[in-house]
């Protein structure tokens, strides 16, 4: 399902998504209200990108939102006027939820704005990121909770950990040549790219 949101106090603009014609998403799948999805994304089935509270929500090319994923957002405007602290700031521009490029958010991940999630990590199952920022090249195994820190580039966190501190944050291990976990993203990345593509030639 593909539609506009609704106008509230927190949300004073209809939108529709946009969403780049190499990105397939699922039937039953729902994208709604100010929602960017660049190239070879796919969407699988029961994922929820619903960008009518906080927005703009944005995912990069050649990532993936796999089944049950939610993303959604704090609200990031009341009676006209931004709510600042629920953004981010990539780029220049400002985002409610900004996932990057080649980006693998498993299955039943969970990305709740304000939240930015940058190109090249890979988000476990069941995993929460919440009032967080996750840099380049991280794996955030299964199950885990961030919440309100930053994790820096190339690190990644153990299954099951709760994250609460910078403090906390900046300990993560980093991640090296011997990782079991290092170069899982790439073939994630590959088979849900090459779905979407297959996909969008039979449901042409």
């Amino acid at each position: 399902m593909i539609e506009k949101n609704v106008v509230t106090d927190f949300s004073a603009k209809v939108s529709e998504p946009v969403i780049d014609s190499t990105t397939y998403v699922h039937p039953l799948a729902a994208v709604i209200g100010n929602v960017i999805l660049g190239k070879q994304i796919m969407v699988s089935p029961m994922a929820s990108v619903r960008g009518d509270e906080g927005q703009p929500l944005y995912v990069g090319d050649q990532s993936n939102v796999q089944d049950g994923v939610v993303i959604h957002a704090l609200e990031t405007e009341m009676n006209g006027k931004p709510v600042e602290k629920n953004l981010f700031e990539v780029n220049g521009a400002k985002y409610a939820v900004y996932v990057g490029n080649r980006v693998s958010l498993a299955h039943q991940v969970q990305i709740h704005g304000p939240a930015v999630v940058m190109d090249d990590t890979f988000v476990g199952m069941k995993s929460l990121v919440f009032k967080s920022f996750v840099g380049k090249k991280c794996v955030i195994e299964p199950g885990v909770i961030l919440m309100g820190i930053k994790v820096p580039d190339g690190r990644y966190v153990p299954a099951g950990s709760v994250v609460k501190t910078q403090e906390q944050a900046d300990q993560l291990p980093v991640i090296t040549e011997n990782y079991p976990f290092k170069i899982l993203n790439k073939g994630v990345v590959h088979v849900n790219t090459a779905l979407a593509r297959e996909y969008l030639k039979v449901n042409k």
